[in-house]
């Protein structure tokens, strides 16, 4: 399936303008809503959107306020956002993205974390060797989930491992991942604590005391934010309220309240691709930092 997708790509990378749109028949399709959350009718497979490629340092992020959602990079300020490298770490350590249709709503508190969600897609770290792209499609196993608390919001990371990954037959539920990839969760349980501190904000923390819970769990989790993701689109959650205003145009959810055709004004009016080389990224964002109050 994941080569069902393709990427329409506007402007150089690491500039304001750069969007990554997805595609499927020459068609542009929302990575928020049009693509499937389940790859497979027994539901054991799921679609990940790939948002940042491992080892690279810029916040790449999928445009809920967009139409038809493109991934971006993130900005503070005015400027483009780069994750800084947290000695022994170098960018994000996972191929890193969200699963479409999914939506960790902001007006609901989570029962076990005590807070709300942060309003994005379900975030998803990526484990296996392969080194993905912006606007991939993956095909993955769920393997657990942790719970970040990322001020004051429920945060949640779900591990996966990509289906044609050479350890995935042996990889099925999280004390695996431990097994055969050793000091893989708690170096991203460390990443996640750590990852703010060059930008001047306090550690991370967690819920469940950083534990990262079982594949079963993680399941329901990921359900819950499909509901909750369904109830988004078909209108019975505001999509628009005084803290957010969330773009839900697809082609393809029927019953929708954003669902458009190909000749609506809003779709016509995407812009075509103008692709161009990558821009150069200032040399600092290159820099090691060597975290002294991460704990041992």
């Amino acid at each position: 399936m994941s080569q069902e997708y393709q990427t329409r790509i506007i402007g150089a990378a690491n500039t304001l303008e750069h969007r990554v749109f997805l595609e499927k028949e020459g068609k542009v399709v929302s990575p928020f809503h049009d693509i499937p959350l389940f790859a497979d009718e027994s539901k054991t497979v799921l679609n990940m959107v790939v948002e940042v490629p491992r080892w690279t340092n810029a916040k790449m992020e999928i445009s809920k306020e967009e139409a038809f959602n493109p991934i971006k990079q993130d900005i503070k300020k005015g400027k483009l956002r780069y994750v800084r490298n947290c000695f022994p770490h170098h960018g994000y350590i996972w191929n890193y993205g969200a699963f479409p249709q999914t939506w960790e709503d902001p007006n609901v508190k989570h029962a076990e974390t005590g807070a709300n969600g942060d309003n994005d897609p379900l975030d998803v770290c990526e484990i296996g060797e392969a080194v993905g792209y912006t606007g991939q499609v993956k095909q993955v196993k769920v393997l657990g989930i942790m719970a970040l608390l990322d001020e004051g919001e429920t945060d949640w990371k779900v591990l996966v491992v990509d289906v044609n990954d050479p350890l995935a037959p042996r990889l099925n539920d999280i004390e695996d991942v431990e097994r055969h990839l050793p000091g893989l969760i708690r170096a991203t349980n460390e990443w996640f604590r750590i990852y703010k501190i060059p930008d001047g904000k306090p550690e991370n923390v967690f819920a469940f005391s950083g534990e990262a819970k079982s594949k079963k769990y993680a399941v329901e989790i990921i359900h819950e934010c499909h509901e909750a993701w369904r109830k988004l689109v078909h209108g019975e959650t505001a999509a628009s309220n005084e803290s957010y205003n969330l773009a839900i145009h697809n082609t393809t959810v029927k019953g929708s309240k954003g669902v458009v055709s190909t000749s609506d004004s809003v779709y016509t009016s995407l812009p075509a691709d103008s692709r161009k080389p990558a821009a150069p990224i200032d040399p600092s964002v290159d820099k090691s930092f060597f975290i002294s109050s991460a704990s041992a």
